[in-house]
C-alpha cells in the first residue's frame, strides 16, 4: 500500500470513531434537554430518521480523503497541520448540521 494513502487511512479512520462517539453525545444532549417533548413520542420513525442522518453524517465523513487527495498532494509537509484543522472544522459543520436537525426536523413536529 502507498504510504501517503495508509497515512491517511490512519489518521482518518482513527478518528471517525470520535466523531461519531461526539455526535452521539450532542444527539442525547439535545435529548435529554428537550425530553418533555420528546417523552411518550420518541416513535420507530425517530429511529430511522436518526440512521439516516448516521449514514449522511458517515458519508460526508468519507469526503476528508477528497481533500486529502487535493490538498495533501500539493503540500505534504504543511498538511499534517492542516488535517487537524480540516478535521475540527468538519466537526463543528457535523454537530450544527445535526443540531438544526433534531431541532427542525425531529423536535419542530412535536412541540406544534
Amino acid at each position: 500500500m502507498n504510504p501517503r494513502v495508509a497515512d491517511a487511512l490512519r489518521f482518518w479512520e482513527q478518528r471517525r470513531l470520535i466523531y461519531n462517539v461526539v455526535l452521539t453525545l450532542v444527539f442525547i444532549g439535545w435529548v435529554v434537554v428537550s425530553w418533555p417533548y420528546f417523552q411518550g413520542k420518541f416513535s420507530f420513525v425517530h429511529v430511522a430518521q436518526l440512521a439516516v442522518l448516521a449514514v449522511i453524517a458517515n458519508a460526508l465523513y468519507c469526503s476528508a480523503y477528497l481533500v486529502e487527495l487535493f490538498f495533501g498532494a500539493a503540500a505534504a509537509s504543511k498538511w499534517q497541520h492542516w488535517r487537524w484543522t480540516v478535521w475540527t472544522v468538519g466537526m463543528l459543520v457535523a454537530i450544527l448540521v445535526e443540531s438544526y436537525w433534531v431541532n427542525d426536523e425531529m423536535m419542530a413536529p412535536l412541540i406544534h
